[in-house]
């Protein structure tokens, strides 16, 4: 089952506090005026969205990816106006996979952030900077997946390294597993202490 998304309009979003052990990428080319790519609308994000990486535990640690028609990705979506982005990471994760933010710990201390260039869609031809931001979750009790916006849903298990997806999901998974040696409290929550 595959269901349209309904576009919506770049937003800027209030300012949102950084934690200190945000993970900065930027995938910007130092050359942005090459001919063979479009114009682009500033050097500062105009988009932005953000979602989760949900772990559980059955047995061993897994992570749970949604599946598009051509790649796998995380539960995410872009800023309301007047959204933080935990807020719309949130409500993106109830709405992508029926999941209520009650089941969920979320660590306090990461947030992922990733930056990339999309098409624009008010203005064809040109590019604007998108951020992501990506929360780390562990879902406390089990629920049923009901995927409303992609084709169905897998739970990965957690052996790192991964290679699934190279733009977004691979950097994120490395930026896990750097993050969680040094994080006595989230290891123990997944089970990994």
């Amino acid at each position: 089952m595959t269901m349209d998304r309904i576009p919506q309009a770049p937003q800027q979003p209030p300012p949102d506090r950084t934690s200190p052990s945000e993970q900065q990428f930027d995938s910007t080319p130092t050359d942005t005026n090459s001919p063979a790519e479009p114009p682009r609308s500033s050097d500062e994000p105009t988009v932005f969205s953000s979602g989760y990486l949900i772990f559980r535990r059955r047995g061993t640690l897994q992570f749970l990816l949604m599946k598009h028609a051509e790649r796998w990705d995380l539960p995410k979506g872009h800023l309301d106006p007047g959204e933080t982005k935990q807020q719309a990471a949130l409500r993106e994760l109830k709405e992508e996979t029926g999941l209520d933010p009650n089941q969920l710990w979320t660590d306090p201390a990461f947030a992922y952030s990733h930056r990339y260039w999309v098409a624009r869609r008010s203005s064809p031809g040109t590019q604007s900077l998108k951020e992501l931001t990506i929360y780390l979750g562990f879902l406390q009790y089990d629920g049923d997946i009901q995927c409303t916006e992609h084709l169905g849903y897998q739970w990965w298990n957690w052996n790192p390294p991964h290679a699934i997806q190279s733009q977004t999901i691979d950097p994120l998974l490395q930026s896990i597993a750097a993050y969680l040696p040094n994080a006595p409290e989230t290891r123990a929550i997944l089970g990994l202490a």
